[in-house]
This record gives structure tokens, sequence and C-alpha cells, in this order.
């Protein structure tokens, strides 16, 4: 296996990005927190993961709009990123405050650097989208950005367009002393236009204004079709706003006009000690001042000069918070183009996903489930499976109650169909809903409401805590006594996402599992102290607790020359003190393999400290959610799979539940997965220790390991 870190054009070869993390270490390193030669830090960390998500849609060998949705994916990571964490971290330093993160930067210095490194990330972006755009043009889809390039039949279309679907909508708002600036919503598209009168001849009096482009409109207008070409050209909404300025601004002249995006802080923060009456409400209430926070970065075209410090002006920004942007902004946008017909050749071919186990009638699908542990491997195995299962429990007349937690689903999902059913056929249905599901807050309360109205209790979250655990527990009256069926996985209830994202779950009626599933619905829903469980480890009680010591035995399991092995898929490694107990088990000893693959504050390949340890992330096709925790265990290997990412928040501000893979068979092919995963030499990328990341190509003699692709023979 060879590496090869410019396949695809990759992005650090391009821009040749600083890292002013590379530093040395020696093998007496103090392993303590604080120690800057152990740690990366977390928000620059997150960076380094959205560039590898930016180098797809460099990469030639991916389909061309694939590739583009990978661009359009960094962008709505970017514009998510700001809105929580690093608007969290503005407010920390406009309050004075300078935390000090795991490596131990100041908040005012992560600050600088995470603003520096985005200005370079965002110029990558747009080498890509030029890219795209020209190869696009290629296969007969043009973007029309210049309106010198519309042909006379083409103004007349657009003209007609404007007038029919666009004019009625628009607002044209003038900034002055009788008209103050106005609180514009986060993530919109807007027209930033300078503007004299016909009278002022001398353009003394300037006048300020601007135009929200509507996004209740597609961004892009199709043009006529010519008759000796098969061509589809589009036409960005914003220019044909800007053709028809001289109707929203009667008798005035356009001195400048540029496009402008806002990105804000949206993250919710609710004092729920304080608001313990009706959680409901007062997330309703924060949802609404979701779209005025205050704003953290403008995006702004280039040029845009008089136009950009005005607004950052009336936006009270400093200069490194203004990204100036070359051509397109919103490059979320052009998802558009996903949906153009006749471009299948232009996608992935996604494999039809196994059906999982079937079964036609509720006694024979209960009855397998009796006999044996089901293990589903999401995309390759149906989701439809999970919901098939709520159906029939839904319509069996022996089911009596279903519980279930809800933290993400689908806009469609038949689940929340197949739960009101439920209690509407007599059953006892309670369904756990998170309210604070951030970005998915107002789906959650709509589903709330449509499963109330159906009868299904709901319970709105705990108090100080997100449920984030994915269960499911039937229970069911067989041969006069009751018997329980749980699900478990690692991740949502969502179909849509089920079919792009990697995860795993498990069917099972083991009396100790299930009898912990239970007793864990009624902790959460009376209130109560969480007990310590036979089989899973939930938190925020245990969890942690548990999960230190399982390391603390490979470590120990090292000392004594038995087996001692570590394999961990998570998606962000963060938590400090699991992170110094990996340091310590790879001093001892073990064998460490981590696949993660967004955040990693660990730094691997320190002399002494963590040269035992290997972390790599996998970015392509599927997102990789799955959270899989395997320990050797002195020869008797143990593996978990959990809903938790080794993350504070999952630790301690969250309820969670890692469960145990019991059956051979499962735990074989959990093994196989993972080392399938650390095979992969096409879409893996290894964590260097100075914090810089190599793609993998393979060598000679090597056959090409596309984890995602062969994880379906598994």
């Amino acid at each position: 296996m060879s590496s090869n870190s410019t396949k695809g054009l990759g992005i650090y070869r391009i821009f040749s990005f600083p890292n002013p993390r590379i530093m040395t270490a020696s093998p007496t390193e103090k392993i303590e927190l604080g120690n800057q030669n152990i740690f990366f830090d977390r928000e620059l960390s997150w960076v380094d993961f959205n560039h590898r998500v930016l180098e797809e849609s460099f990469d030639k060998e991916n389909p061309l709009l694939e590739r583009l949705k990978f661009l359009c994916i960094t962008e709505s990571n970017l514009d998510e990123f700001f809105m929580v964490r690093v608007a969290g971290l503005v407010n920390l330093k406009n309050a004075g405050i300078e935390e000090r993160s795991l490596n131990g930067k100041r908040t005012s210095e992560t600050v600088a650097e995470l603003y520096s490194k985005v200005g370079e990330f965002v110029k990558g972006q747009y080498e890509s989208l030029n890219e795209i755009l020209i190869e696009l043009k290629t296969n007969k889809i043009v973007v029309v950005q210049d309106p010198s390039e519309l042909a006379g039949d083409d103004i007349q279309f657009v003209k007609n367009y404007y007038k029919r679907e666009v004019s009625s909508i628009l607002t044209p708002l003038a900034i002055d002393p009788s008209h103050p600036f106005p609180h514009i919503l986060n993530r919109t598209l807007n027209l930033g236009i300078t503007l004299y009168s016909d009278d002022d001849k001398n353009k003394a009096k300037e006048l300020f204004a601007i135009v929200q482009v509507p996004s209740v409109l597609p961004r892009f207008l199709q043009l006529p079709p010519n008759k000796e070409s098969d061509v589809r050209r589009y036409f960005p909404l914003e220019e044909i706003i800007k053709l028809h300025l001289g109707d929203l601004f009667y008798g005035m002249n356009v001195k400048q006009i540029h496009t402008f995006k806002i990105v804000r802080d949206a993250d919710i923060s609710i004092n729920e000690e304080q608001n313990i009456g009706d959680l409901l409400t007062t997330m309703k209430n924060e949802l609404k001042n979701r779209m005025w926070g205050d704003a953290v970065r403008l995006d702004v075209h280039s040029g845009a000069g008089h136009i950009k410090e005005l607004l950052r002006g009336l936006l009270e920004l400093e200069e490194y918070q203004v990204m100036e942007i070359p051509t397109l902004l919103s490059l979320n946008d052009m998802m558009f183009f996903q949906g153009l017909e006749k471009t299948s050749h232009l996608k992935y071919s996604y494999p039809v996903p196994k059906s999982g186990f079937a079964a036609k009638k509720s006694e024979s699908i209960f009855s397998e489930i009796r006999k044996n542990d089901h293990l589903l491997h999401h995309p390759y195995e149906s989701f439809k499976s999970i919901e098939d299962m709520l159906k029939i429990a839904s319509q069996d007349p022996k089911v009596l109650a279903i519980k279930m937690t809800l933290y993400r689903t689908s806009g469609d999902s038949p689940i929340i169909q197949f739960l009101g059913e439920a209690a509407e056929n007599g059953k006892q249905v309670t369904v756990l809903v998170e309210l604070k599901a951030r970005f998915d807050e107002e789906r959650n309360i709509r589903w709330a409401k449509k499963l109330e109205d159906s009868g299904v209790h709901v319970v709105y979250g705990v108090v100080g805590l997100k449920i984030h655990c994915k269960m499911l527990l039937i229970v069911r009256r067989e041969d006069d006594k009751l018997n329980r069926y749980v699900h478990l996985g690692t991740g949502n209830y969502n179909s849509t996402t089920a079919r792009f994202y990697t995860d795993i779950s498990l069917f099972t009626a083991n009396p100790e599992i299930t009898e912990d599933v239970a007793i864990l619905f009624n902790t959460i829903t009376s209130s109560g102290k969480m007990p310590r469980l036979s089989k899973i480890y939930a938190a925020p009680t245990f969890l942690k607790e548990e999960f230190l010591h399982l390391i603390q035995r490979e470590t120990d399991n090292a000392k004594n020359g038995k087996q001692a092995r570590v394999i961990f898929k998570m998606n962000s490694l963060v938590d400090p003190d699991v992170i110094l107990k990996l340091y310590e088990a790879s001093q001892a000893g073990v064998k460490i393999d981590l696949i993660i693959r967004g955040i990693c504050c660990l730094r691997p390949g320190i002399p002494g400290v963590s040269d035992r340890i290997n972390v790599r992330s996998i970015v392509g096709r599927y997102l990789e959610h799955s959270r899989i925790y395997s320990f050797e265990n002195g020869g008797k290997p143990e593996v978990y799979l959990a809903s938790a990412d080794c993350m504070p928040r999952n630790f301690l501000r969250r309820i969670e539940v890692t469960f145990p893979i019991l059956q051979d068979k499962h735990r074989k092919r959990i093994g196989k997965i993972l080392e399938l995963l650390l095979r992969d030499n096409t879409q893996a990328r290894v964590l260097e220790s100075d914090g810089s990341y190599t793609r993998l190509t393979p060598g000679d003699d090597d056959p090409a390991v596309n984890s995602q692709i062969d994880m379906v023979d598994i």
C-alpha cells in the first residue's frame, strides 16, 4: 500500500495549506491535559474533516454530479459549523473569556486560526466549483452567469418570467436614518445595492438598499432550448433581479450591486432548570429567535468594496469575519442540478439493499428473533426491515405495548404512521421525541403533535439531557406470558439517511438486554435515577466509567503478556479522558486502530506515547456513521455497538446506549467489517503525527480496496 496526497488534485496540494500544528514530541512527553504536543484542537480538526469532503469534489474518479454534491455538502457543513461552534467561540471571545482548548490554545487564538483556515478553505471551494462548471458545460449543462451571454429570445423569456413569477414577491428596502438596517434572515441570499437619483448629477447623495432573493423560487431558471442544440442552460435568480432593478428603484441609477449572505449564531440555549413547565412551548419560541442571532460571517462578492464595508459596519463584524466570494454564493443551492432528468450517467449507481430478514406473518418474524439475534448493516441491508417490524407490531393483536425513541426521522417516515396506527388499534404506545435534535427541532415538533393526535403518549425529552439513544421495545403476549423484543442501533430511525449512512442495528429477544431496555425506558419517563444495568452501558451515569474500564483491561492484559488490541470506529474522538487512557494503553503495548470519520483530537505516532496508535478517516459515497468498539480481551473478543461517540457531550449531556454483540457469528461479521475498513486503500486517509492527512492508494502489487463498495459482500 502506498500513499498519495495528490490523488484527485487533493486540496492540500493545490493550496499548500500552512499547518500551524506541526510540532515535535519526545518519549518523555507528559501525558496530561493542556500539553499542546499531544492533543489536536477540536475545531481545527473539524475543518480538516471538511477538507476531506472537499477533496472528493476534486476527485475525477467520482461522477460529476457526485462531485458537485460533495461540494454542496461542504457548504452546508461549514454554515452549520459557524452557526453553532464558531458562534459559541466568538461569543466567548467578545465576552473576554479565554477558555483553553485541549491543546492549550486560548479562545482568541483558536478563533483567529479558524477564520484564517476557513478563508483558505473557501478559495478551495471555488476552485472546485470552477472545475465542475467547466465539466458540466462539456456535458451540455451550462450555468449562464453573465447576462451578456443571453440571446434576444432569452431576454424576453427572462423578462416574462420576472413579471409573472418574481416581481410581486420582491420588497426593496432602502437604508437611511428613517429606515434602519433590516434584520436579514440567516443564510438567505441578498443583493446589496448603492444608487443615486437622476437629479443628483454629482452622485453626492448615495442610497444604500437591499433586496432579498426569494427563497420560495428556484435558484436557477432554465432558459429556452436552442433548436440546433440539446444544451441545457440555466440563469441564476439573482441575475434576473439585477436586470430589472429599474422596476424596483424608479428614477434611480445603480452604482454598485453585489450579492451577499449572512451566517448567524443559530444555537439554541435553554435553561431547562428554569423552563421545566412547558419545554414544547419554550422550544417553539426559541426556534423563532434562531433566525435573528448575531452575525458571525459575511459572504460577499469579491470587489464589493464600499458595499462590503457598509455591511461589515452595520453587522458589527471584524474584517477577518468577511469571506470574499468570486462567483455564485450559497453553493448549497447547486444541489438543484442533482434533480435534473437524464443525468444518471453523472451519478453513482447504488446497489439495491439486501432485504435483511423478512417474514410475512407476525408469528414467524417474532419466532425468528426468539431463535437468533438479527444484525443489519445499513445501507447494504434494507432499513425497511425495521419499518416492517413496526408495521407488523402495530397490527398484531398479541402486541400490547410499543416504546420508541425518535431523535431524527425523515419527512415522509412511515414510522410515524405505524406508531399512530398502533395507538389507534388500542396498544399502549410511548414515544420519546427529542425536541433538541439540532436543526430538526421543527420537524420533531410537527411529528410529536401528529403522534399525540393519534393517541400516542409523547415524552418531550429530559431536563438537561438529550435523548440520543436509538431504541425500540415491543411487548407481546405469548403463551400466557409477556415477551419483549428490542431493536437497538447506531443510527437514527430515518429511512432517508439510512440509504446513505452506514449504520448497524440489532434485533434481539435476549432477556437480559430486553430487561435493560425496559428499565431504561421507565427510568427516562419517570425521571428516576438510572441504575446499573446488566448488559447495556448507558450515559450519562455509567457509560464513560465502563468505557474507560474496558480500555484499562486491555492495558492490563498487555502488561501481563495477554492478547490486547483495540479497534474503535466512530464519528469523533474528543473526550480527553478516553484519549489519555488510549495513550496509556499504547505505552503498555496495546495495538490500537481508530477509524474516525470526523474530529480527532488524539495525536498518533508520538514516540513512546502513541506510536502504537493508527488513525484513519474514510470519506466516500456513504457517510460513515456506525459506532463500533472492539476489545481483544485476552483472546475472548468483546464487541459493542453504540449511539455514542467518544465526546464529552455524549458521555455527560446525553442519554446514550452502548450494547454488546453476544452471538459469535455476529461478532465475527463485525470483525470482518472492521478489517475491511482497515484494508481500504482508495477512500482512506491516514492521520499523520503532524496533523495532516495522507490519502492512501494501492501499491503496484496491491489490489484496490474500496471498503464502501466491497462491504456489500460481508
